[in-house]
Formats: structure tokens, C-alpha cells, sequence
């Protein structure tokens, strides 16, 4: 698949773009700048809009890193984002997530096959709803909350919320998930 729009090269990015930049480098702990953020590059209004949601999400708060990774990777997969559930699986076992809940990410459909406790399967539900926009969550949210804060749940939305607007963004823009490499 072939970006649809023009995306600024890091060595060619200046002013404000340049200094977006800097902030993702700084959020990600990568030493570059993920064709995500890219994307919007041409437009530093929305550029700054698609850097504040990550950085804001992924901000240290009431719900861990890995969770919120949990989170960002299941909705990139219902939503069928190759290129976020590729990275955000990365990113989970960057930040504690355990290989087999990875691969169990990329290849299953229905919660019930993700090798978490009840506790973590129940906050899924309720993003699970909100990334498939089903309006009525009163049943998961009930469900989540007996083990979750009320921090945690709206952090846990607004991940999932988030996801599902940057999905939009990456399959409609045309940016793949990056091939693996084939071995020698």
C-alpha cells in the first residue's frame, strides 16, 4: 500500500513541524519519528492534534502503560490496522506485556481467546464497545468498574477512542504495517 499524502522526512522537517517532531521523538523513546505522526506532517494543525492525543493518552496516569498498550493493540485489531496492532503489540511488551498476549493479539477475534485475568477481559469489553461504537455500555461499564477506577475506565475510553480516530487516519492514508524482513 502507498501513503496517499506527502509526508515531511525527518532531516527535512523545520519550525514547528521540527519541533512536533521532537516531542514524539521524546514521547516514544524512539530514536526516530513513526510514519503515524507523518502522516499528518504536511498540516501542523493536525499533526499537533494526532501528537497531544498520544502524548496525553500515554502520559503517566492512573492506568498502567501496559494496559493502555493492551488497550491501543486490541482496538487497532478490531479495527483491522495492521500497522497500529503490529506496533502497539511491540509497545505492550516494551512495557511488560508478555509475548504470548502479543501473538494472541494479532491472531484472535474474540476476547475470550487473549490470555488475561477476568479483571483485564471485562475493561476489553468495555473498549471494545466504544472502538465498534456501540452506544449502549451500561452492562461493561458496571462490569469494569468492580475492577477499575473511575480514572482508569475513562483513561481506558479515551485510549480506546483515540485508536480508533488514528486507525482511521493510517488505513485510510494508506500507511501499511511494515513487513517483516525475510530471513537469509
Amino acid at each position: 500500500m502507498t501513503e496517499r499524502v506527502p509526508m515531511v522526512p525527518e532531516t527535512e522537517a523545520t519550525g514547528r513541524v521540527a519541533a512536533l517532531y521532537e516531542r514524539v521523538r521524546a514521547a516514544t523513546g524512539l530514536p526516530f519519528v513513526p510514519d503515524v505522526f507523518r502522516l499528518a506532517s504536511t498540516t501542523p494543525n493536525l499533526l499537533e492534534v494526532v501528537v497531544g492525543g498520544y502524548t496525553n493518552v500515554f502520559a503517566d496516569s492512573a492506568l498502567p502503560r501496559d494496559t493502555k498498550e493492551l488497550v491501543a493493540a486490541w482496538t487497532s485489531r478490531l479495527n483491522d490496522c495492521g500497522y497500529c496492532t503490529a506496533a502497539h503489540s511491540w509497545f505492550l511488551q516494551q512495557f511488560g506485556g508478555s509475548a504470548e498476549l502479543a501473538d494472541a493479539i494479532t491472531s484472535s477475534t474474540r476476547i475470550e481467546d487473549l490470555p488475561v485475568d477476568e479483571r483485564t477481559a471485562a475493561l476489553l469489553r468495555l473498549t471494545e464497545k466504544v472502538t465498534t461504537g456501540v452506544p449502549d455500555v451500561d452492562t461493561e461499564w458496571t462490569e469494569a468498574a468492580r475492577g477499575w477506577s473511575q480514572e482508569e475506565l475513562l483513561e481506558a475510553v479515551f485510549c480506546a477512542a483515540l485508536f480508533a480516530f488514528i486507525n482511521r487516519l493510517v488505513t485510510t492514508l494508506g500507511l501499511a504495517a511494515p513487513t517483516p524482513e525475510p530471513a537469509p
